[in-house]
């Protein structure tokens, strides 16, 4: 409580009863800040370090959002776009599921789809897009190989996935693969396999990521 005095913040203690109601939580952690919004245009995004994004396509669930967003963090990506009709990322749940992360990295809110990957096809990067009805799956060593160059991965929403006119829109489609009888992956867990896969890929390739 120190440090944020220090910093300058305005710290007021309240009871728990009004803790429980400004958190929008039934377990709420004791500790609640605003903050003046963090989103940034599209066109604010620094095109010379772009190498890995992600593009959220219709993505309505906020804790799936709030987990892919820390999941890209996590991964090292240089941004994070919520397009077309996704959640709102200053959503409770989905700030919440993001663990900070929404303040690590750039987010873009609001954009349509098709802006954003022009604006990534632009910066150089390939938009593949995660399609558990792909012919192609991330263990193809071409695909491996194709990862090692900058990359923005389209998720769409977890119900239906990305109809036809959004993945026409990617340079590629990859299915996950499914090796056990699980009948697929929760959004936020094969956003997680994927981002993690390019990480890898650029890793390999010697480039790393936020770098040249």
């Amino acid at each position: 409580m120190s440090a944020a005095r220090d910093a300058g913040a305005d710290v007021q203690l309240v009871s728990g009863e009004v803790m429980s109601e400004l958190a929008q939580t039934v377990t709420p952690q004791g500790l609640l800040a605003v903050c003046d919004f963090v989103d940034v245009p599209l066109a604010a995004l620094d095109n010379s370090t772009l190498r890995l994004a992600a593009l959220l396509a219709n993505v309505r669930d906020p804790g799936n959002a709030g987990t892919v967003l820390r999941t890209a963090d996590a991964a090292g990506a240089d941004a994070v776009v919520f397009a077309d009709a996704s959640v709102d990322p200053y959503n409770g749940k989905c700030v919440r599921a993001s663990a900070g992360s929404l303040f690590h990295l750039p987010v873009v809110a609001g954009a349509r789809l098709a802006d954003a990957v022009g604006a990534l096809k632009d910066a150089g990067l390939r938009i593949v897009a995660a399609d558990g009805r792909s012919g192609t799956t991330l263990d193809d060593p071409d695909t491996r190989e194709a990862l090692r160059a900058p990359t923005a991965w389209l998720f769409g929403n977890e119900a239906w996935g990305l109809p036809p006119e959004l993945l026409a829109l990617a340079d590629q489609s990859v299915a996950v693969p499914i090796y056990g009888r699980a009948e697929s992956l929760n959004l936020a867990a094969a956003a997680a396999v994927c981002l993690y896969a390019s990480a890898s890929a650029h890793a390999l390739s010697g480039a790393g990521l936020n770098g040249p």
